[in-house]
């Protein structure tokens, strides 16, 4: 692995831990779909991201509200990590560049970061309206916008669609284990690392310095 350059993150199980039932919502309501029970929240949300890409064409006025409105209360009620401040504040002190590449509308993200107090450390904020698609779309586009290598970039995430999403894209895709089980399975699709706290993080970017200082 290339020396790290930036850190793109999705509030979804990266920055925060989202509750299930607003996706679950979200798929009842404007697909008319039940999502499998005991799925995680960032599980929920890559399911509705998955109905809204298989989606023809871009939705109704009246179901895009409803999404917005349900991402809005999902924001409301995530959890953010209390480790995500200060292991922001000493990546950005290392020289990364701190890019949020989100699939949640523009409405519900920046809701997200004036809710946090880590939002100002961002150089770049992508939503998927703001990217013009969902899962690949934003990944891309924050690597297009800066430029930046996608080997010199890591994502994280904390489910199998978003591991094979940054496979896709070419970027280095670091596993958040915020479930001991499921990051066992996870481990199948050979992340490039995987931490338990953001607080690893930055220590993370730093071996992968020493490393390749050798």
């Amino acid at each position: 692995m290339q020396n790290i350059g930036a850190l793109l993150f999705d509030p979804v199980g990266s920055l925060a831990e989202f509750p299930a039932g607003p996706f679950a919502e979200i798929a009842t309501r404007v697909f008319g779909r039940a999502l499998a029970a005991g799925l995680s929240g960032s599980q929920a949300y890559w399911e509705v991201l998955k109905l809204l890409d298989a989606s023809d064409g871009p939705l109704r006025a009246h179901d895009r509200s409803i999404v917005e409105a349900v991402e809005q209360q999902a924001v409301d009620e995530a959890y953010r990590y209390e480790d995500a401040a200060p292991a922001l504040a000493e990546l950005a002190g290392l020289g990364i560049r701190l890019i949020v590449a989100s699939s949640l509308s523009q409405i519900a993200l920046t809701r997200f970061l004036e809710r946090s107090s880590f939002g100002g450390v961002f150089a770049d904020v992508w939503s998927r309206d703001a990217a013009g698609g969902v899962a690949c779309a934003p990944l891309a586009r924050a690597l297009a916008a800066q430029p930046l290598a996608p080997d010199r970039v890591m994502v994280l995430t904390d489910t199998a669609d978003g591991l094979r999403t940054a496979r896709q894209v070419g970027v280095n895709a670091i596993l958040m284990m915020n479930d001991p089980d499921e990051a066992m399975r996870l481990t199948a699709h050979n992340p490039a690392g995987g931490i338990v706290s953001l607080h690893e993080l930055p220590d993370f970017v730093r071996l992968v310095a020493a490393v390749n200082a050798r």
